[in-house]
């Protein structure tokens, strides 16, 4: 399941749904409601962006090649949920 924004609205749904076999849902906002509401689901995808915003490495782009950067957005993730892990207890060995 992917949550997009109402400006990938169109075609973007029958083609992911043909090439890769997943589902896209377009989150729109209600018409009837007048400034800010958060909507379902879509804080999700800034609050991981400002996660990895905060690792230095991210913070600007860094790398030469795609590859290296998609690398290293998981070992940022992947210390982000250790530190995670370890301070709830789930990680210490006794």
């Amino acid at each position: 399941m992917i949550w997009a924004d109402g400006g990938y609205a169109g075609k973007l749904i029958d083609w992911v749904k043909l090439n890769c076999g997943w589902v896209l849902e377009i989150v729109k906002r209600n018409a009837d409601l007048k400034g800010f509401h958060v909507l379902p689901r879509r804080w999700v995808v800034e609050r991981t962006f400002a996660w990895l915003g905060r690792c230095r490495r991210l913070s600007k782009d860094y790398e030469e090649f795609p590859e290296s950067s998609e690398a290293m957005a998981h070992i940022a993730m992947i210390q982000l949920m250790t530190r995670r892990l370890t301070a709830v207890g789930v990680a210490a060995t006794p």
